[in-house]
């Protein structure tokens, strides 16, 4: 089992520098209308680019927490591809989970990473253990269970101290997220480290659709997403190449749509044409002759 994390600034300067914008979240980034991840997810728009989050969270790292060998015999001979599982965060409240396929490592690993970020969730952390009033949010701010497969992974808040006392996939789970202190306990065939790492990624996510009311969120110390809140902006060098690019983007898709459009109205009047020259081309039917003419 291979765990790597890694910290590309340089790939992802020059992912961003190449980057053209196609989606409305990803042109609001570029244009500076959004400026940290929170806001980004706020809008309810979904993770579509990559590049947004290597733009809003510049010091996201990656893991990778699976690699799996699959083999299958076709007419042609052995065939071998591989099934990787990453996990990339900040290690302050923004955590993803991805898998991909490839038949080579390395683009598998990047494509994984890439929907990982797609998958970017904002945790809640807090002080909920009763065994703790430290009020700083080291900790999950209440239980909370998720299920892949046939695992099941518990999380429960632990106080200020203790660490991570979950077993190694987890552990790299809540890391990456920014959870310092928890309880772990699972059940099922936790062997199976696809499961597992997807299994505790669905707890997390789970924790941040429950409700809470604003007495719990002070009496729990709830943090939502990042301690330090930092926005990021784009030079406006590069952002107003980002959007020249966008704009010409735009601008050839509208023609090229425009001559889709005129092909098919040409396409359906051709039809028209064959279809009123196969009318005038059948021969008329001719009438009867009255009264049994032409008959001796």
């Amino acid at each position: 089992m291979q765990r790597r994390e890694r910290r590309r600034d340089d790939d992802k300067t020059h992912q961003i520098g190449d980057w053209i914008p196609k989606t409305q979240l990803g042109k609001m980034v570029a244009e500076g209308m959004v400026s940290t991840m929170s806001a980004a997810l706020a809008t309810r728009l979904r993770l579509r680019e990559p590049e947004i989050v290597d733009i809003l969270l510049p010091e996201m790292a990656d893991e990778v927490l699976d690699v799996n060998m699959v083999q299958r015999m076709t007419d042609s001979g052995r065939r071998v591809r591989f099934a990787i599982t990453v996990v990339v965060g900040n290690s302050d409240g923004f955590v993803g989970v991805g898998r991909a396929r490839g038949k080579e490592v390395g683009p598998a690993i990047r494509k994984a990473i890439d929907i990982a970020k797609l998958n970017l969730i904002e945790l809640r952390r807090g002080c909920g253990s009763w065994e703790c009033g430290c009020g700083k949010p080291h900790t999950l701010p209440f239980a909370t269970e998720g299920k892949s497969g046939s695992v099941v992974v518990t999380f429960k808040p632990a106080p200020r101290g203790v660490g991570l006392a979950v077993a190694d996939i987890p552990k790299h789970v809540l890391r990456m997220g920014g959870i310092r202190d928890a309880w772990g306990f699972s059940k099922g065939h936790s062997k199976t480290t696809v499961n597992y790492g997807l299994a505790a990624f669905e707890a997390l996510k789970r924790s941040t659709e429950v409700r809470v009311t604003k007495e719990q969120l002070a009496k729990l110390k709830i943090l939502t997403g990042a301690a330090e809140v930092k926005a990021i902006a784009l030079d406006s060098a590069t952002a107003a190449k980002i959007l020249e690019r966008s704009r010409r983007d735009d601008r050839i898709k509208e023609k090229v749509r425009a001559v889709e459009r005129m092909l098919s109205r040409k396409a359906e009047a051709a039809g028209e044409e064959i279809a009123d020259d196969a009318d005038a081309a059948e021969p008329a039917e001719e009438e009867p002759a009255a009264n049994g003419g032409g008959q001796k």
